[in-house]
């Protein structure tokens, strides 16, 4: 999995977490990444639309089209 496979993966499993929380998840699961890499991919998912970002916490966007759904069901995994 990729880094931003990995960071995806921690937020999933946390719901609204800050970005220690997420260091840490992914620390605990052998996947330690530099807080550059983290915030990096943080950055990126969030402009991908594939994170929301409240403050200093993020967690998973909410799909909003139906088009979407249908296409996140069936995409192919990396």
């Amino acid at each position: 999995m990729d880094t931003k496979g990995w960071v995806l993966e921690a937020v999933r499993k946390l719901g609204w977490a800050t970005e220690k929380e997420i260091q840490r998840y992914l620390d605990e699961e052998g996947e330690p990444l530099s807080r550059k890499e983290l915030r990096d991919a943080l950055d990126a998912l969030a402009a991908e639309g594939k994170l929301e970002q409240k403050n200093d916490l993020y967690r998973i966007a909410a799909l909003r089209k139906a088009r979407e759904a249908f296409e996140r069901l069936f995409e192919d995994p990396e």
